[in-house]
């Protein structure tokens, strides 16, 4: 029997973004359900009833939740479809810690950037300038932060690349500027065809968040 593998996400979801993509690295064919957040479907609700977010994988009417977990879901459901993990437990350990710092650090700076103004927004600008600087560290000058390839950490900090032209314009700086090795490592995950798909527009992204600050009355 096939599986049934169903994807609840939200357009702009930067963490929904980065389950379509390594679902697309695995080949594994599934249904996208787009969900309207201010209406949340009841499948959504009954899937994760304790978070009530997305996105969720189901698989074979199964909920997984959170989407780093989800990765690693994944990652351990077709480990044989291009492996996103390295082999070597401790090279494991360390491509789940800098998706986690990337969770941790910089949802939250992001968020300060496009919804705050003055002082607060410079800080947290520096901040996230500051958290970029460090991934640019850990990147080297290997062409990916899986290496030579594609991999876990690349999968769960692209997405977050379509909202860097939205930073930009709302904090008024340029992220090349500031980290051009981070920028020249968005392009060439950019040239690879399941990223490029599986990533959305960041002009799109610009438009969602203009329209986010009007309903939320920052002006």
């Amino acid at each position: 029997m096939a599986d049934e593998v169903i994807l609840l996400d939200f357009w702009p979801s930067m963490f929904g973004m980065r389950c379509r993509l390594a679902l697309a690295e695995k080949g594994v064919k599934y249904e996208y359900k787009e969900e309207d957040l201010k209406n949340k479907s009841d499948l959504l609700l009954r899937m994760n009833p304790v978070h009530k977010k997305i996105p969720v994988l189901v698989h074979n009417g199964k909920p997984v939740c959170e989407s780093l977990i989800i990765l690693q879901y994944i990652e351990e459901t077709w480990p044989d479809r291009c492996p996103l993990l390295p082999s070597d437990p401790y090279q494991r350990a360390q491509a789940r810690f800098w998706a986690d710092y990337i969770d941790k650090k910089f949802y939250g700076l992001g968020r300060k950037v496009w919804t705050t103004k003055g002082e607060e927004q410079e800080v947290a600008k520096k901040e996230l300038i500051e958290i970029m600087k460090v991934l640019e560290g850990e990147l080297g000058d290997k062409p990916f932060f899986g290496g030579e390839k594609l991999g876990f950490v690349d999968v769960a900090i692209v997405p977050f690349s379509t909202w860097f032209y939205a930073y930009e314009m709302c904090g008024n700086f340029s992220i090349e500027a500031e980290c051009p090795k981070l920028i020249a490592w968005t392009k060439r995950c950019l040239e690879i065809e399941t990223v490029s798909k599986s990533l959305v527009d960041p002009h799109k992204v610009y438009d969602f968040i203009l329209q986010l600050k009007k309903a939320l009355g920052i002006e």
